[in-house]
């Protein structure tokens, strides 16, 4: 954590205020948190001691509320930061609490600007107000929110069970073999498994096997002594080595030769290997984690891939789906990513419901590396602070669906207006998926299931 800043000092009928209103929100089961302009915490409410401890939440006073609530949410480039910063309220996110024993919590956060008036009771230091409650998101906006969780953001059910599955393992020294298509996000999970497991104070070191001929690999992998072969002038310490007492993250490993897979089955069985051009056993004190794109099971009984590795690795599979199978996670990440790449470039951008729209029917063959390089395309050529279907990449703009009549032009407040023909039309672009259909009209999926019924949608 951080250093504690200097605190300002908090007028006295701000704080009898602030007590009144955290008893209040206390009876609602929710703890009330205020920041500074700085986004860091100027005072909790004693309820939060309940969730997370009293010493914890002692010790929070002056601190970023990243340190509680996550960098992805309160970071520099934070979903949550960048709304706020733009004025607007955000309900009902989800995130994860670490929690003074080492367990974890999950709670639901909204977050508001204060607005300050004349004859106001809030202390003007006070800029930012935070809402969390335990358990199950709060679902007053009518969508079901977003879950970040260690560097992870989702809200589909497939992402949601893997969430579920790391904080199972989070006692557990397993070994993960991590498969999907590529740019699915393998490492991030790869990174979030690590986060979550007892060597999280070790080092996390990645190696991409398929970038590397063989005997480079080796090499890599295990280290050399000098004179082992032609160029090695010096002695090599491994990615084994610069591992230890962390993880090491095996990515592509289908693409690796039978050669070296036999050396990577002696180290899971023997938990000891050599260095190129050595004699001497050393201690493989790494967790292993692989992930591949190729299908291993084909692999395995097509004779490319060793079956007793294949076994070794797969001790816990973790399957991660291409983005077209879990839609739900469309508009949160491209909120996410957006305001992690406008941080980048030092801009403020939000989506028209016209450009979101367009994200969510296209099918993204490159998955969330696609994903995120297409608003890295979007914000360089956005002239504006909004982002339009124009700013889209062109296979986007060529794969964009007949505009929805109504969305453009209704506000929240109006959604009577919207027409049969443009919820329909919003319903068939999001393949009848009520949360994103909503979310692309602009409207909660609460106002949807409403109108649905009042035009006799079913």
């Amino acid at each position: 954590m951080s250093e504690q800043g200097p605190q300002p000092e908090l007028s006295a009928g701000f704080n009898a205020v602030f007590d009144a209103m955290g008893s209040a929100f206390a009876a609602l089961g929710r703890s009330l948190v205020c920041l500074d302009s700085n986004f860091a915490v100027l005072h909790a409410s004693s309820t939060l001691g309940d969730l997370i401890g009293q010493q914890a939440a002692a010790n929070l006073a002056g601190r970023p509320v990243a340190e509680l609530l996550g960098a992805e949410l309160f970071g520099p480039g934070g979903t949550m930061r960048k709304a706020l910063l733009e004025g607007t309220r955000q309900e009902g996110w989800r995130a994860t609490l670490r929690v003074e024993d080492g367990s974890a919590l999950e709670v639901s956060v909204t977050a508001a600007p204060i607005r300050h008036s004349m004859g106001s009771y809030c202390d003007p230091h006070v800029r930012w107000i935070v809402v969390l409650r335990a358990g199950a998101a709060d679902l007053s906006t009518g969508t079901q929110p977003p879950t970040v969780f260690e560097g992870l953001i989702g809200r589909s059910q497939a992402m949601l069970a893997i969430f579920r599955l790391l904080e199972i393992l989070e006692v557990s020294d397993a070994t993960l073999l991590l498969t999907g298509a590529s740019g699915t996000g393998k490492e991030v999970v790869a990174r979030a498994a690590h986060a979550r497991s007892p060597r999280r104070g070790g080092p996390f070191v990645a190696v991409n096997c398929a970038a590397l001929p063989e005997h480079l690999l080796e090499s890599e992998l295990f280290g050399h002594v000098r004179g082992a072969f032609t160029g090695a002038v010096r002695d090599r310490v491994g990615r084994f080595e610069l591992a230890a007492g962390g993880t090491l993250f095996l990515d592509e490993v289908g693409d690796t030769s039978a050669t070296l897979q036999a050396k990577l089955l002696r180290v899971l069985q023997e938990r000891t290997y050599q260095r190129v051009g050595e004699s001497s056993e050393r201690e493989a004190d790494v967790r292993v984690i692989a992930a591949t794109n190729r299908d291993l099971e084909a692999m395995v009984a097509a004779g490319e891939f060793r079956d007793d590795l294949y076994y070794r690795l797969r001790v816990v599979p973790i399957h991660i789906p291409p983005l077209r199978d879990r839609r739900d996670d469309i508009a949160p990440l491209a909120h996410h990513l957006l305001a992690r790449v406008g941080a980048r470039h030092g801009r403020l951008l939000q989506l028209s419901p016209d450009a979101l729209r367009v994200m969510l029917a296209f099918g993204w063959p490159g998955n969330v590396r696609q994903l995120e390089n297409a608003l890295e395309f979007a914000v360089a050529v956005c002239q504006g602070q909004t982002i339009h279907v124009s700013d889209l990449p062109p296979e986007l703009q060529a794969n964009q669906l007949p505009a929805v009549p109504a969305v453009p032009a209704v506000p929240v407040i109006a959604s009577e207006e919207l027409g049969r023909e443009a919820i329909l039309e919003a319903l068939e672009a999001t393949r009848w998926r009520r949360e994103a259909a909503a979310e692309a009209l602009g409207i909660s999926r609460t106002t949807l299931w409403r109108r649905m019924r009042e035009l006799g949608i079913k």
